[in-house]
């Protein structure tokens, strides 16, 4: 057995072997001093968000110009120039800035002509850059664009819902 200083010689042994707090040692050898960059690069970059376009859910006969509107979110990144496209959309017959919606119910081959315009009542929107489509530059925070919608007095085609898939590009 050992005794009370050969016990006390001991624990002095093993606390001296294991520091209490690692930054409380004092160190008198002197220091050394690095550094290191931090980085990230920034490209130019855009993100598109869309809501849907609905002229109404209970229109009757298609006698005058329904209207409706939707908006797009463009978030670019700052000072990068862009252009929003709209193509012609799903519904059978669409091709450039000509527009239909088709009838979705089985065997129903009607369609529903519609306008997509810049402004309203004007400026037809298309997918062609320079010619039908809207700039901006990037301020690095959301730009809502509005697109307005029209369906012009026309015959009325068999009750059904009609439907057409605008896809909205951001070219930048």
């Amino acid at each position: 057995m050992l005794s009370i200083t050969s016990r006390r010689v001991l624990a002095t042994a093993v606390l001296a072997a294991v520091p209490l707090f690692v930054g409380a040692a004092s160190y008198a050898n002197g220091s050394k001093t690095a550094t290191f960059d931090v980085t990230m690069k920034i490209i130019e970059d855009c993100t598109i968000a869309t809501a849907p376009l609905d002229f109404g859910q209970s229109q009757g006969v298609l006698a005058t110009t329904v209207t409706g509107n939707t908006t797009i979110s463009v978030v670019c990144t700052n000072t990068t120039p862009y252009n929003l496209g709209l193509n012609a959309g799903t519904g059978t017959g669409s091709n450039g800035t000509t527009r239909y919606m088709s009838g979705q119910a089985a065997g129903n081959t009607g369609t529903v002509q519609f306008n997509l315009y810049q402004t309203s009542g004007s400026g037809v929107w298309g997918n062609t850059q320079g010619t039908n489509t809207r700039g901006g530059t990037g301020s690095g925070a959301a730009q809502t664009i509005t697109v307005y919608g029209e369906v012009p007095a026309q015959n009325t085609p068999a009750p059904d819902t009609y439907r057409s898939t605008i896809t909205a590009t951001v070219y930048f």
